[in-house]
């Protein structure tokens, strides 16, 4: 039986990320707090549509298990137990409605990216890392959010960008980083995956990339024993360090 390798300290998560090839970033909840705007916009949706269903934070976040959007609406509906089901139909127009809105709030600015990512993007390119998307959600959303944070030109800083309709089997599958190392023509163990929920953690970890995870509002409390490295933001990666020989050296008169 192989020994597990030993975990990465937190001190040393920016040594890891020094070391890739490639960064991977999930989206939704890891580069911004994006999901209590997805929670708002579904609920507005079912209320366009007709539905007298409200999603609050703690339904959210169960349903949260169920990745992708379409699907998520339609476990939601199979908990209800109501006899008639949401046809294909119903389910795409409420995600078209859902999508919509969500690109409307994140345009008011509502939603910047999470402490520490920008600087990470910019060490990562000015080192000559290249970098990735690996995500569950669509290319609309992605764009909408990126586009706002980042500005239009945002994907051509990104060597692929793989969503969830991309592959046939999302998250926990690892369809996606599966992808998305094709793409890049890189090893697993030349890449790092940061991500923010277990699904996310499994999906990476099956496709053999070690994984640091930056914890976000609604998987908080999920079980990270799998990443090698557990932050709760990625502030300061984009940092580069002194060494000690340098530090101690005082500037020349």
């Amino acid at each position: 039986m192989q020994a597990e390798a030993p975990a990465i300290r937190p001190c040393d998560a920016a040594e890891l990320i020094r070391r890739a090839a490639a960064l991977i970033f999930d989206v939704d909840g890891t580069l911004a707090e994006t999901e209590e705007l997805h929670r708002q916009a579904f609920n507005h949706a079912f209320a366009r549509h007709g539905l007298d269903w409200q999603w609050d934070r703690a339904v959210y976040k169960d349903l949260l298990r169920v990745t992708g959007g379409k699907e998520r609406i339609r476990a939601h509906h199979e908990r209800l137990r109501i006899a008639a089901p949401l046809s294909d139909v119903d389910i795409a127009e409420l995600h078209r409605i859902k999508t919509a809105h969500y690109a409307e709030l994140v345009e008011t600015g509502c939603c910047p990216l999470r402490p520490g990512v920008t600087d990470l993007l910019a060490a990562a390119k000015a080192r000559g890392q290249r970098l990735a998307i690996a995500t569950t959600t669509s290319h609309g959303n992605i764009d909408a959010l990126l586009s706002r944070a980042l500005g239009a030109g945002w994907a051509a800083d990104f060597a692929a960008i793989v969503a969830g309709d991309d592959v046939r089997h999302k998250k926990p599958a690892p369809d996606v980083y599966v992808e998305t190392l094709a793409r890049l023509k890189l090893n697993a163990s030349d890449c790092v995956a940061i991500e923010d929920s277990t699904n996310g953690l499994i999906a990476a970890a099956r496709a053999n990339i070690p994984v640091l995870i930056t914890r976000s509002m609604f998987f908080r409390d999920d079980n990270f024993s799998q990443a090698r490295v557990v932050l709760d933001d990625l502030s300061g990666l984009g940092v580069r360090r002194q060494n000690k020989k340098t530090e101690k050296q005082p500037h020349a008169q």
